[in-house]
């Protein structure tokens, strides 16, 4: 049983007492105009094609649109786009090598100016610019050309079919990039550290009003928004890293909106009068990524034995608050893709220990194994600030020990742990050994952006450097046929490749957590994104 810290006990206690005093005192009163929002990572830049993290998605998605998005029921419905391309309705030619884009008309960024097919393409020639710190092209390096016949017209031609295109090109996919202005953006020979990356300018719901850095950003209802104006007329985003502050803050009805909270934060505010606990379904998955570059890590059986040494029913059960359900890989039942013939693989201390024995990793007299003079002792790092990370990161400490493996406990600020291979994040930079890990996929099974040998930063998300010349021949075939069930056999086979090769333990499926005032309404997360209908939002 995980230990109880201080922090959680006074948060526990703010609970106890709020609902004591709103027993008995009066109503908290709501500003019916402005949304107050706690966010929990400090953003660096607001420009929507170097976002690092879900956070600052979240932020940009307010501002900027892309051309297709998903509604509440996940189904694809169009955004900048007047339609979503099909092959059905001729979007997608019969080769899968053309995908055309009609775009709405009458839209203008929040400077006034209009939006044209000229926006779209210049944010595709910005994303592939080697000079800008993008996280990944994954997608967009498919495209060879653009072509815009017209301000309203948008032409892609493919190198290769590629098969979630609409969900990945300026979609939901697992890195959502939005369009950005070509009149304002066009001059600079890179995006890295402009002016526009902290005053930007949209054409989402709501419009930049101010930035006070470490505090809150501003923003406020677009009058001119293409699918009329927001019900809200400012949102407040408060940027608070630790979940005990952001409890005690709409505890005290500081705080209107609370998002992707950790479980123990939404297990205690829902049950706080006034509050409202509200979970989605998300192709959402947390794990413990392994360094696979790095010694010992590089040995598939050192990894092996560390899934099968980590109990994750437990895990899951202890920490989740029944938001959770335990993982099989990072597929999860959100994807038609998912493998419903697969189970997690078992809890198997006595296994784990008889491998790495066979692997010649020797019990010390201090418990510690021992290979060539060298203990088996890593580094787990997590996020600075979050409950659930840290008590995952010591029942993985305290699991390991039985297994005679040293962990050794580091977390980071969230800004520095997410920050991209360029800026030196410990993520991305690969400077961990083992790490927490939690994953938004897209609207689309595919996954190839965190397992492609080509995909490991700085060119992609496959933190963990794993590279399988089988998994790339699985990802290729998959990504190259509409066939659904076709897909679906191939990602099958994806999902037991990774069973055995092991690069990350996968702990858990979990649903996004949110904690909102009663008043919040129309609040209905797509579980991509939180702000698809953000116009919709009223208090």
């Amino acid at each position: 049983m995980i230990r109880c810290g201080a922090a959680v006990i006074a948060s526990v206690l703010l609970l106890l007492c709020a609902s004591a005093c709103s027993k008995g005192g009066t109503a908290a009163v709501v500003d019916t105009h402005n949304l107050r929002i706690a966010v929990n990572i400090t953003p660096t830049q607001l420009n929507p094609i170097l976002k690092q993290n879900t956070i600052e998605s979240f932020i940009d998605g307010l501002m900027f649109d892309e051309l297709v998005t998903l509604n509440a029921k996940h189904q694809e419905v169009p955004d900048l786009a007047a339609v979503v391309p099909t092959r059905a309705n001729g979007g997608i030619s019969r080769n899968g090598l053309t995908i055309t884009y009609h775009l709405r008309h009458g839209v203008t960024w929040s400077d006034g100016a209009p939006f044209t097919s000229r926006d779209v393409k210049f944010t595709w020639q910005a994303i592939m610019n080697p000079a800008n710190n993008v996280v990944t092209r994954h997608g967009y390096d498919e495209i060879a050309s653009i072509d815009t016949p017209d301000p309203y017209t948008v032409v892609l031609h493919m190198k290769r079919r590629f098969a979630p295109a609409v969900d990945t090109i300026f979609g939901e996919s697992d890195s959502p990039y939005r369009i950005l202005p070509a009149h304002l953006l066009a001059r600079y020979p890179n995006l890295n550290h402009i002016p526009f990356d902290a005053n930007p300018v949209g054409t989402g719901p709501f419009t930049f009003v101010r930035w006070m850095r470490g505090d809150r950003i501003i923003l406020r209802a677009n009058p001119h928004y293409f699918r009329g104006v927001p019900k809200l007329q400012t949102l407040t985003l408060l940027i608070i890293p630790d979940d005990n502050t952001v409890q005690a803050q709409m505890l005290a009805h500081d705080v209107d909106l609370a998002i992707e909270i950790d479980a123990p934060a939404y297990a205690n505010l829902s049950r706080a009068p006034g509050i409202v606990g509200q979970l989605v379904d998300t192709p959402v998955y947390t794990a413990l990524a392994f360094n696979t570059a790095r010694a010992p890590l590089d040995d598939v059986r050192v990894r092996r034995a560390l899934v099968l040494g980590l109990n994750r029913a437990l895990i899951t059960r202890d920490l989740s608050h029944g938001t959770a359900t335990p993982a099989v890989a990072d597929l999860s039942p959100f994807y038609w893709a998912y493998d419903a013939r697969l189970r997690p693989v078992p809890y198997d201390l006595a296994r784990a220990k008889a491998m790495l024995d066979a692997d010649g990793w020797k019990v010390g007299p201090d418990g510690i194994r021992t290979k060539d003079g060298r203990q088996l002792a890593l580094q787990l790092a997590y996020g600075q600030g979050s409950q659930l990370s840290r008590a995952l990161a010591e029942q993985a400490q305290q699991m390991y020990r039985a297994l005679g493996v040293s962990l050794q406990l580091k977390s980071y600020d969230y800004a520095l742990y997410y920050a991209d291979a360029q800026s030196g994040g410990i993520l991305n930079g690969g400077k961990f050994d083992i790490a927490v890990y939690a994953w938004v996929s897209g609207g689309d099974p595919d996954n190839s952006s965190q397992w492609l040998c080509s995909e490991r930063p700085p060119n992609g998300n496959n933190i963990t450097r794993y590279c399988s010349a089988q998994m790339d021949a699985l990802q290729r075939r998959a990504l190259s046929t509409f066939d659904r069930a076709k897909r679906a056999v191939l990602y099958h086979r994806i999902e037991r490749l990774l069973l055995r090769d092991a690069p990350m333990a996968f702990v858990y499926y979990q649903r996004l957590r949110y904690a909102k005032v009663a008043a919040l309404k129309h609040f209905t997360p797509n579980g991509i994104s939180e702000g698809w209908n953000a116009q919709d939002w009223s208090l």
